[in-house]
This record gives C-alpha cells, structure tokens and sequence, in this order.
C-alpha cells in the first residue's frame, strides 16, 4: 500500500496542510500512519478530498459531507439529499438570471432617470421583500 506524505497529499489536492489536519480532527478523513511527525495518507483520501470539495462546491456543509463516507471511507452518496440540492441550486439559478436580467435593463435603461424607470422600481421592491423576509 502506497502512501501519501501530507505535504505531498497537500501538493496533489490542492488543499493546505492545516485544512488536511482539519478535515481529520473532525473525522472527514483518516491518515494511516505516521513518519516521524508527519501524517501519511492512503490514496483513497485523494478521493475523498475531491468529493469534499465538490460537496462544498455544492453547498453542503462539512457536517453533511462526513456523512456521505462510508465507516472505511468509501463514497456513500445519499441521492435524495443531492437531488434536493440540485432543485435548490435550480431555484437559485432562476433567480439569479431573473436579477441579473433585471441589472442589465436598468443598466441600459432608456428612461431619463432609474426612479422612472418601472422595471427598476420592481427590482427596489423586489429587494425590499427580501430583506424583510431574511429577518
């Protein structure tokens, strides 16, 4: 079994030292053993790392992530939960292309000032609801 010295782990993931310790303070990965100091990785967390960080990528948390390894590490992918994830990042991306939509109007706006501008009082009451609503 070959294994990985943290800081060559550190160079092949992309991912710093201290978060690699990190990650395995909190159980998201597992070193094999040790040589003098320094922590030494299976490849299996090369991985592991790589689903960590497409986890974060998509908004779950590290808590969330932990739970999608199996005891020995393995990938164990809870497909409800990430098609619930895929809708909730579908309804963000509506709205973000309905505000970015919006910007470009007002950007380009005919109308002599934004406050005559119907489309832009629509989007000011639109972020006031929100703020509201996020309280």
């Amino acid at each position: 079994m070959k294994l990985l010295d943290i800081g060559v782990l550190s160079k092949r993931s992309g991912v710093p030292p201290s978060t690699l310790r990190y990650y395995e303070e909190i159980g998201l990965i597992q070193s094999a053993a040790r040589n003098g100091l320094r922590r030494q990785f299976e490849t299996l967390v090369l991985t592991q790392l790589a689903l960590i960080s497409l986890g974060k990528m998509a908004g779950f948390s590290l808590y969330e992530i932990r739970g999608m390894f199996a005891k020995d590490g393995t990938p164990k992918l809870p497909r409800p939960e990430l098609h619930l994830r895929a809708d909730t990042l579908d309804e963000q991306i509506r709205g973000l292309t309905q505000l970015r939509d919006a910007l470009r109007h007002v950007a380009d706006c005919p109308a002599e000032t934004h406050m005559d501008c119907p489309k832009f009082k629509r989007l000011m009451e639109f972020a006031s609801r929100s703020a509201a609503a996020r309280k």
